[in-house]
């Protein structure tokens, strides 16, 4: 559906590659931290066993080819009441004149019946992480809030896993809670309100739900941060915003990196942003070289989520933005709607994920990873991608796991072509 010209769509399942628009250039398989994407027959292919949905791939194709799948939704207005869960990462999206009042004004004009701020679901998660983290003997915790983060431990930190703190994600939370105060106020029945997400990335709304992988139960739809600001652009001239709005400003400051961390008030913690550090910080704790920490917040987007791949602004200038925002709203106090513990926590529980298994029989898989030891030897260890696999040892495997063949290795064929000359031209000459 088209809403004031924006598509409204439910979650985004999945990363996929546009073929028409791909040109086969091969940055893609360069910038892919977890290296779950080749380039096949002048096509880029993702590994979906792989993907962990960080969306690099989005903000590096200079042809836009990598999008999420969106599916369409039957008419919002098919909800008799409708709300809107702001991320505050859209705050950060416009210039200091725009308050966030005028925005959430902007979006009600759109036909949502209440804007809910996600520092409400922020709110409850701090509360419950202070005491989670000084119950537990085994450190650090680490923040379930990024979902690109928690599916990269579960496919290359297994170890690690254990660690994860078990509660759902601050959208998740934060839609369970305005459903409810709904209900009682309203006296409405659950199908009656339609909850639509305003989100800064496509980890967030591929919602995995971590081990579970099972779809969002209290969100019907999103928007992306990027459409939203188009959306609002056309309309802020008219807007005269809200005199009651007052979020959490530790809420607020959760849209940057370590907004999650002092929110907690301890001294313990380390703060990561980028998804090549959040991996050499990962590595270090699980090697434990990193020890003394409390609390872990890993965040795969640099700057925190204001850099998410569905914003429009720069990430330094959001997380700016953020940060005044945050400082004027810091005496506000939100008031709790009340959350059961259970409906917050993530009852499955957080496993392991084998996206580079080899094979499911443990014979099969060493003779596999022997073959790829011996043909990894015999390439030219130069990891240039032309093959379409981001490195030698990657392609040594996609050739024993039929993906690939040795042929496809430029190098070689070159080196074999330019020796297969010579001897040609030697033969000539003894003759």
């Amino acid at each position: 559906m088209r809403l004031g010209g924006i598509v409204v769509c439910s979650l985004i399942e999945d990363v996929v590659v546009e073929a028409t628009k791909c040109k086969g250039c091969t940055n893609c398989i360069k910038h892919c931290p977890v290296q779950a994407i080749r380039v096949k027959n002048g096509k880029a292919k993702i590994i979906k066993s792989k993907c962990i949905h960080c969306g690099t791939c989005i903000q590096t194709c200079s042809f836009n080819a990598f999008t999420g799948i969106l599916h369409g939704i039957e008419d919002m207005f098919r909800y008799s009441y409708r709300i809107a869960i702001i991320d505050p990462v859209l705050y950060g999206q416009f210039n200091d004149e725009i308050t966030p009042p005028e925005i959430i004004d902007g979006i009600k004009k759109y036909g949502f019946d209440e804007v809910v701020d996600l520092s409400l679901g922020t709110k409850a998660i701090t509360e419950y992480t202070k005491k989670y983290v000084a119950a537990k003997e085994k450190l650090p915790i680490i923040s379930s809030s990024c979902p690109a983060v928690i599916r990269l431990i579960q496919l290359r930190f297994h170890e690690l896993t254990k660690h994860i703190l078990p509660i759902k994600s601050p959208a998740e939370i934060t839609a369970y809670m305005a459903r409810k105060k709904a209900r009682e106020a309203l006296e409405l029945r659950n199908e009656e309100i339609g909850v639509y997400y305003f989100s800064p990335c496509t980890a967030q709304l591929y919602n995995t739900n971590l081990s579970a992988d099972t779809r969002t139960q209290y969100i019907n739809g999103t928007l992306s941060i990027k459409s939203a600001f188009l959306m609002l652009s056309k309309e802020l001239k008219s807007c005269e915003g809200v005199d009651s709005f007052c979020p959490s400003g530790k809420g607020l400051n959760w849209g940057r990196v370590e907004g999650q961390s002092k929110a907690l008030g301890i001294r313990e913690y380390l703060a990561i942003d980028g998804i090549e550090n959040v991996m050499e910080i990962l590595e270090k704790i699980q090697d434990q070289k990193i020890k003394d920490v409390a609390f872990l917040e890993c965040q795969a987007c640099i700057n925190g989520c204001v850099g998410g791949n569905l914003t429009i602004e720069n990430s330094f200038v959001a997380r700016n933005r953020i940060r005044e925002l945050a400082g004027k709203y810091h005496t506000c106090t939100m008031n709790n709607i009340g959350m059961d513990t259970e409906k917050m926590l993530i009852t499955k529980k957080i496993r392991p994920l084998y996206g580079n298994k080899l094979d499911s029989d443990l014979f099969k898989a060493m003779e596999k990873l022997n073959k790829i030891e011996m043909i990894n030897k015999t390439l030219p260890q130069k990891d240039c991608g032309a093959c379409g696999s981001p490195s030698c040892r990657a392609l040594a495997k996609d050739i024993v796991l039929g993906y690939a063949k040795q042929e496809d290795c430029m190098v070689n064929i070159k080196k074999t072509s330019f020796n297969s000359i010579v001897e040609e031209i030697a033969i000539e000459d003894y003759i």
